[in-house]
């Protein structure tokens, strides 16, 4: 008769050191990422079309009076960031569905991060360094 050892006795060999499902994290990300933008996209909306005056009134002033308050700073910041990286992970995907030939897939994909990361500093830039005292051509200071 044969003896089977037991799942987890002694003799039995060590499981591999398990590496990080990226593919399940990116997974997990498009999911979070999606809820969230849409609370934000539809938040920014409303401010910026339906309290205010339509898009008529959406100028450099009503940027400057926004961006004012830190607040909406960092909503459109994550909105921003929340957004390029989403679409990003998406190309990604598509990439890895789609382009088969190894260069062709590497290219691509490296294309797509530089060109998420270039929009998202000059995006992050904008956001941040916006300054609402600046004089635009009409002469009007929000901080006089």
């Amino acid at each position: 008769m044969t003896t089977i050892d037991a799942p987890r006795s002694p003799q039995a060999p060590a499981r591999p050191k398990r590496r990080t499902n990226w593919e399940k994290w990116g997974w997990i990300y498009m999911r979070v990422s999606g809820v969230l933008l849409v609370i934000l996209i539809f938040g920014h909306l409303f401010v910026n079309l339906v309290a205010g005056h339509g898009i008529a009134a959406v100028d450099w002033a009503f940027v400057a009076g926004k961006w004012a308050n830190p607040f909406w700073r960092v909503w459109d910041g994550l909105m921003l960031w929340l957004a390029l990286i989403h679409g990003g992970n998406g190309m990604r995907t598509l990439v890895n569905d789609y382009a088969h030939n190894v260069t062709v897939n590497r290219v691509l994909k490296w294309g797509i991060l530089l060109a998420v990361v270039i929009l998202i500093v000059l995006g992050t830039y904008t956001v941040t360094a916006f300054d609402p005292c600046t004089v635009p051509n009409n002469g009007l200071s929000f901080c006089k």
